[in-house]
């Protein structure tokens, strides 16, 4: 994942495995809406959390639920 932290707004990129994984963080009032979307399929998924959660957390999150979204996809 991406060692960099960046101003809230902006994107960031996470090597998960050998995907390569776009990240951006947009504040929404007292809240924080991170989108995850995988570069080989376009797939984009997005969580909530607290403006006060820590940001890898909310990375783990966001790349934990396009992966469920990923491997859900395969199966069909």
């Amino acid at each position: 994942m991406s060692g960099r932290h960046r101003p809230p707004g902006q994107g960031g990129r996470a090597a998960e495995g050998s995907r390569e994984i776009y990240l951006e963080f947009i504040p929404v009032g007292n809240a924080v809406k991170v989108v995850a979307v995988d570069a080989a399929t376009g797939l984009e998924v997005s969580i909530v959390g607290p403006i006060t959660a820590a940001r890898r957390t909310l990375e783990q999150n966001a790349i934990k639920k396009l992966e469920f979204m990923l491997a859900k996809t395969k199966k069909k």
